[in-house]
């Protein structure tokens, strides 16, 4: 058996983790088993699932470079206990090349940089990212990425040109988030939308993910549309804030806050519209799970136009005004014909049904003997 130790923040509710969780749970596991390292010592919610699947959870001790000597010691002491780990899939941006450059030290031959995002925050550590950033390739075998966009910012250009790369798309389980009627009917009921024009997000309460631009377009639609109400899903650093601006703008009433769940899949058949309004994102598996669902998917243009895997994307600027934007939603207003998307996911390669082989068999690859 092949075990792979994937490098996350840890195992909560969030894009890439969901989209690991996916694979997870469709590869053969008899054959190949993950394994991840967790980077902040917040316990995720999938932990439980990860350890009946098989997999364990390593809390390392941070990419704080004050705890650097602490962190090389324990990433040591990891592969010296643990020798049946040969491969180290690291997503954490830039400071992927933490796990991978010890992995490196520690002669680990397969070390994969996998890229889901196409910018860094600023923050304090934006030096070190920047550092972590150009080393990166250096410290890896293999260069993964969710899209173009997000392998190009990361790895520069010339490995896109020449195709230097893995794709290994967001899939889904499609059968999950196709339209239920029963569902829908059942949750606007246990929300009281039943009559509502309902929109959603989902995501992490975080800078990258523009919260308060949508509290500021949907305002504007609620100006225009009173029955609007918004399904806001995630948790985060910033939620406190967004709630004192929904309480400002005297909106708190058409604002629904769920928390991280388990059944987004669920809330997707609830809504009527799906808005991304993002500073930027690699691929953001969200914006398949929402079209997968069937409803118009409304994206920044600065989200990458590959996440456009169906006619129920549009893409609004980034600068344009809350008018705008408000004038793309309404129009949907009236209602519209919900679609059975499978075939689009399935032809778009977005189902994990045929992409969990392919990440499965690119693994036993690199395992295999030389020769054979």
């Amino acid at each position: 058996m092949i075990r792979v130790l994937h490098s996350v923040s840890n195992m909560d509710r969030a894009g890439l983790e969901t989209m690991l969780m996916n694979y997870y749970r469709h590869i053969d596991r008899e054959l190949i088993q993950f394994d991840f390292l967790a980077n902040k010592p917040k316990p995720g919610a999938y932990e439980e699932e990860v350890r009946k699947l098989g997999g364990r959870i390593f809390v390392s001790p941070g990419f704080n470079p004050v705890k650097l000597p602490k962190y090389r010691k324990f990433m040591k002491n990891l592969f010296i206990e643990n020798p049946e780990i040969q491969i180290v899939h690291a997503h954490n941006g830039a400071l992927a090349y933490y796990a991978l450059r010890e992995a490196q030290r520690n002669h680990i031959p397969h070390r994969i940089a996998h890229s889901h995002n196409s910018k860094i925050n600023w923050d304090l550590k934006w030096p070190i990212k920047q550092y972590c950033r150009a080393n990166l390739k250096k410290a890896a075998t293999e260069c993964w990425g969710c899209g173009e966009l997000a392998v190009e910012f990361y790895f520069g250009k010339e490995i896109v040109q020449n195709k230097d790369y893995i794709l290994i798309r967001n899939a889904i389980e499609e059968e999950r988030f196709l339209y239920n009627e029963q569902i829908r009917k059942k949750l606007r009921k246990k929300y009281h939308v039943e009559e509502k024009f309902v929109l959603g997000h989902v995501g992490r309460f975080m800078y990258q993910k523009n919260h308060t631009f949508l509290i500021d377009i949907f305002a504007e639609v609620y100006k225009h549309n009173p029955q609007a109400v918004l399904f806001l899903i995630g948790e985060g650093e910033l939620e406190e804030k967004i709630r004192k601006q929904i309480h400002n703008l005297n909106i708190q009433d058409a604002v629904i806050f769920t928390g991280s769940i388990p059944n987004v899949n669920e809330f997707y058949q609830a809504m009527d519209v799906f808005l991304l309004p993002s500073l930027y994102e690699g691929l953001p598996v969200v914006g398949i799970e929402a079209q997968a669902s069937g409803i118009p998917c409304i994206f920044s243009d600065t989200v990458t136009k590959e996440v456009g895997i169906t006619d129920m994307a549009e893409f609004v600027p980034l600068n344009a005004s809350t008018t705008v934007w408000a004038k793309e939603i309404l129009k949907y207003a009236k209602g519209y014909e919900r679609k059975n998307m499978a075939a689009e996911i399935v032809h778009t390669g977005y189902s994990i049904h045929t992409e969990a082989k392919k990440m499965q068999d690119r693994y036993l690859k690199m395992i295999e003997p030389a020769g054979k």
